[in-house]
């Protein structure tokens, strides 16, 4: 997969770009990253890159001229008109939609990323509605610009390329991943033996964007005086997976209850 970024600050990404699972990725060449600079597809002397919005308001808002010839460019056409297949063109916005993992798994079955990363007070409407296929945004609060949201989308989506990671089932047990689907799937890996086909229930079945993940315990078995769960010691793998999606319900249910809420789209 390849993921192109567009920003006006592209040394920004020389740390993310470095570390864990992303760098991994990038040497077994599973991701493909460049960076550009936006302020090179801009005309004039002064490489400008924002102007005042139409109405009045406070601060400057990027302009639609560099961020259409830096997108078209880069994937050679012109997107206004029809969107690239195969490819997604993520504008990163506060006023986006919430960022989620289906989001991730949706955009790691493309072949192609473009991230434009949003800065100043916001960026000129046409970008978001004739530009960008898809608007999102990581959280409800406002940052100094897209580069960091940039950042996170490419490493959610690189973790669950084929490869990327060392155990594949890492990515089904985790938080905003485990649906009624995976933990019946979960049941009857090697790992869970014997299997338990109902391992499901209808909280996990109606989850619209899966649970928070199973609390996790290491050595030493007792520490200051807090146990590890006597369930988890004992071997018994079946009672283990029962016990973690009681206590992954729970957690979901004291911090995230939105999560259980059902998704429009579940089935009846």
């Amino acid at each position: 997969m390849r993921f192109d970024i567009i920003t006006i600050f592209p040394e920004f990404f020389g740390g993310p770009l470095d570390y864990g699972i992303v760098r991994r990725a990038r040497e077994a060449k599973l991701i493909d990253v460049h960076t550009h600079d936006l302020r090179n597809f801009t005309h004039d002397r002064h490489r400008t890159v924002d102007d005042r919005p139409f109405g009045g308001g406070e601060g400057m808002v990027m302009k639609p001229e560099p961020l259409f010839e830096a997108v078209e460019s880069l994937l050679g056409k012109d997107c206004s008109s029809e969107p690239p297949a195969g490819a997604a063109i993520v504008l990163l916005s506060a006023a986006g939609r919430l960022f989620t993992q289906e989001m991730a798994r949706r955009f790691a079955k493309l072949e192609r990323i473009v991230l434009v990363c949003g800065r100043y007070e916001g960026v000129d409407e046409r970008v978001a509605q004739h530009l960008a296929t898809d608007e999102i945004s990581i959280g409800d609060f406002v940052l100094s610009g897209g580069e960091l949201p940039a950042a996170m989308v490419l490493d959610a989506v690189t973790r669950l390329i084929p490869g990327a990671l060392g155990n594949e089932d890492s990515t089904v047990n985790e938080s905003f991943s485990a649906t009624g689907d995976e933990w019946e799937k979960a049941s009857h890996s090697a790992a869970a033996r014997p299997a338990v086909s109902s391992i499901t229930d209808n909280e996990v079945q109606s989850a619209g964007r899966g649970i928070l993940d199973y609390p996790h315990y290491t050595r030493p078995p007792s520490f200051r005086g807090w146990d590890v769960p006597e369930v988890l010691l004992g071997g018994n793998h079946a009672g283990i997976l029962r016990w973690r999606r009681a206590r992954a319900l729970e957690k979901t249910q004291r911090n995230r209850p939105d999560l259980l809420e059902p998704s429009p789209n579940a089935k009846p």
